[in-house]
């Protein structure tokens, strides 16, 4: 008999918070569609009470998207639980998420609270949710450092007061993978009642996968996840990783299955890398870049000769087919659109014109454009189509061994141009700094990563700015076989996020 592993996602909350990330309703609702291609049990949206931006983000998703089940989080507190249900009551099918620290460090320093208070909390707000919706859940938070008597306490209040899934959170990532998975045992053994049992687990030791994975063995019949292994600090266990090990490894995972599309894995991966700007570490498993590629001669011989002698993951069950199509500067429009239409990719006319020029523009300076190319191309164009205040009209550099490095840019903002010249300590620097000047933006650069997209001395190089305003964080990203360019364009793409997103915050309600 098979057993379902429900597959939650948690992207859209646990994963936001990862420090740059802002996500506006439109691009939650991106992704929510692609994890419902994607075949996940559920999606936590977000976070309603925590904004009214986040609110809304939540009712859309939960308005329009069918298939997984849609969550809210919630504090343990009445006030959090009608508000998160208010999101999530159009949905089809909707889970209410409760949680409270039970940690002493948590309990102390954070809720001020005592264990009978946080007992009595638990029990009222799970009962509030259950008023809602029979499908609720609780989580306490910090389990992994709470004393396992009055965690088993908590958890049976829960339970007693109506949820029907118990989430083990391993909110710190301190747990290891056997003492992991004896906690999810004596958990099962100890509290009594008809509930799921679930693992939430952290990254900072590395381990989230594999304490997720000691879960499951242990009786966990629910994994919570974030793609590409986002989530607070570290990250959280990577969705990608967790339903892989469980369809490779059925010798430890008899009769556990999923209901993952394991072919829509690459494409959600590079959906969400694009629009939170996280760029996935080539090494990383499953869904990196170098995932299934060899560079050894003996592991190339064995490959060649027999794929299963150094690969244990078809790349086609993932959705990783590496670059098949070759566009040059002599295609057109149509050839451009049917080939981004063979991959995934239907875009509104406004859209495609706007992503077609960019293209001819790179097509100009690149001998071919591969599907890796098109795909940075859409992620930079299409992802904020139609909603940059600024756009980049000019840009002019000089830099050498010679004088100072200059940069002269012309940016425009809704019908008007602002042109501006700076210097810089190099010629990026000083593209940069003109376009502070040209956008009036007071924002501090915190982080710069560059990388080509492909290989070559012609490769588009594709970079990741982090800006920070204010106690604001974004990131912004641009493409281009110019690096001064690409971090041109990523500069005004942060700019774009700072403005759009202050703007959202302004006006959010507490």
């Amino acid at each position: 008999m098979s057993e379902r592993l429900v597959i939650f996602d948690t992207t859209l909350r646990d994963g936001e918070q990862s420090p740059g990330i802002s996500l506006d309703a439109k691009e939650k609702l991106e992704i929510a569609e692609q994890l419902a291609r994607l075949g996940v049990d559920y999606i936590e949206a977000g976070f309603p009470v925590a904004s009214q931006g986040d609110f809304e983000a939540v009712r859309s998703i939960a308005r329009t998207v069918s298939g997984p089940a849609i969550a809210g989080l919630s504090r343990a507190n009445r006030g959090d639980v009608d508000r998160c249900w208010e999101a999530l009551c159009d949905a089809d099918r909707a889970r209410i998420h409760v949680f409270i620290s039970t940690s002493p460090s948590h309990m102390e320093h954070m809720l001020h609270m005592d264990e009978a208070q946080v007992i009595e909390a638990t029990r009222s707000s799970v009962a509030r949710a259950r008023e809602h919706t029979p499908d609720v859940e609780f989580s306490p938070q910090d389990a992994t450092r709470t004393p396992m008597e009055f965690m088993l306490e908590v958890l049976s209040a829960a339970v007693e007061a109506g949820a029907t899934t118990l989430n083990i959170p391993d909110t710190v990532g301190y747990g290891i993978p056997w003492d992991f998975g004896a906690l999810i045992q004596y958990v099962r053994a100890q509290v009594p009642g008809d509930y799921v049992i679930s693992t939430h687990c952290h990254n900072d030791l590395g381990l989230a996968t594999a304490n997720s994975l000691a879960g499951v063995k242990a009786g966990a019949r629910q994994v919570e996840v974030c793609v590409n292994g986002l989530g607070e600090r570290a990250g959280n266990a990577a969705l990608e990783e967790v339903v892989m090990a469980i369809a490779i490894r059925q010798d430890q995972f008899e009769g556990v299955e999923t209901a993952v599309r394991t072919e829509e894995l690459a494409r959600t991966s590079r959906l969400v890398a694009r629009l939170t700007g996280y760029p996935v570490q080539y090494n990383k498993a499953v869904v990196g870049r170098n995932a299934f590629a060899h560079e050894s001669g003996i592991h190339q011989h064995g490959v060649l000769t027999e794929r299963s002698t150094y690969e244990i993951i078809d790349a086609v069950s993932v959705g990783q087919k590496g670059s098949q199509i070759v566009l040059g500067k002599h295609s057109g429009r149509h050839a451009f659109s049917d080939t981004l239409a063979k991959m995934g990719y239907v875009l509104a006319p406004e859209a495609l014109n706007s992503a077609f020029v960019r293209f001819k523009e790179l097509a100009d300076r690149k001998v071919a454009i591969t599907e890796a190319d098109l795909e940075a191309i859409v992620g930079e164009e299409v992802g904020d189509a139609g909603e940059e205040d600024f756009a980049l009209e000019a840009l002019e550099v000089v830099g050498g061994t010679v004088g100072v490095p200059k940069a002269r840019v012309v940016i425009s903002h809704k019908g008007d141009k602002a042109d501006a010249t700076s210097e810089g300590d190099g010629m990026i620097d000083a593209a940069c700094n003109a376009i502070r000047q040209a956008t009036k933006t007071d924002a501090t650069l915190v982080g710069f990563n560059v990388s080509s997209v492909t290989g070559g001395v012609d490769a588009l190089g594709d970079v990741v700015i982090q800006l920070e305003q204010d106690g604001l964080r974004v990131s912004g990203r641009g493409v281009s076989t110019d690096v001064v360019e690409a971090s041109a364009r990523a500069y005004l793409s942060a700019v774009n996020r700072i403005d759009r997103a202050r703007r959202r915050h302004g006006e959010a309600t507490p």
